[in-house]
């Protein structure tokens, strides 16, 4: 049964096991108007309308720096599927200084967890899509393929015990018994709001997968009381 989704001021939690969680944040829509305004030795103090509407320009005109000099640590527990896609955003970003730190069954041997869609969160895959799913499909395949999962879930999580258990055999190598991609990990990432719009602007558009999209929105969620002129901007930039 997948949890109702829950907020307050630190954490958003996700699809059935999963969360975002905000660790820290630095800075302040005022901290992205003075790093444009260092141009000309320039500070405000108070954040005021001029300073508004110089944030919608930057964002408008593709004037990016700016905005990485506010920033933001996240905590994700999510299926490693989707920190697998999270984590293009890191590789991929030559613009900014994003660090990300992932828990490792190298290490830990606490019992995994899993995410496990429901009866009727299994999907079809799309007609004329090379990527992204169809539409939902029945309840009764549905509870089959959710019995499938959790069957061959099991069968793991006990050759993993068992290889540690009684083989005596290293976590770093038990761990390959793990069906790998609905298992959870744990990772922080501290990024820019640059990096956190691109991000929004991908995973949050209709063909991303939904998985991912859930994650997308706790984060916006979390952002947007932040930065909220920064982040309106950013996304009416990605969206216009």
């Amino acid at each position: 049964m997948m949890k109702k989704k829950q907020k307050n001021n630190q954490l958003t939690e996700v699809l059935s096991n999963g969360y975002v969680r905000l660790v820290d944040s630095m800075g302040s829509d005022l901290s992205v108007v003075n790093a444009a305004r260092a141009s000309y030795a320039k500070e405000s103090e108070a954040f005021n309308e001029k300073d508004e509407k110089l944030i919608k320009f930057l964002a408008r005109e593709g004037h990016w720096s700016p905005f990485r000099h506010a920033f933001i640590t996240l905590e994700f527990k999510a299926p490693l599927m989707v920190a697998r896609q999270h984590w293009k955003y890191v590789v991929g970003s030559d613009h900014t200084m994003d660090s990300w730190n992932e828990s490792s069954r190298r290490y830990i041997t606490m019992d995994p967890e899993f995410y496990i869609p429901n009866k009727n969160g299994w999907r079809s895959c799309p007609e004329n899509l090379k990527q992204g799913s169809g539409d939902f499909i029945d309840e009764e395949t549905g509870a089959i393929l959710t019995s499938i999962l959790e069957d061959y879930i099991q069968q793991g999580e006990n050759l993993y015990s068992w290889a540690i258990d009684e083989a005596n055999i290293a976590p770093e190598q038990a761990r390959l018994f793990l069906p790998a991609y609905g298992m959870h990990v744990v990772y922080r990432w501290s990024c820019s709001l640059q990096s956190v719009g691109l991000f929004l602007s991908q995973r949050l558009h209709h063909t991303a997968q939904y998985e991912i999209s859930e994650y997308a929105k706790a984060v916006y969620d979390i952002v947007y009381p932040l930065f909220p002129i920064s982040m309106k901007a950013i996304m009416e930039s990605s969206n216009g």
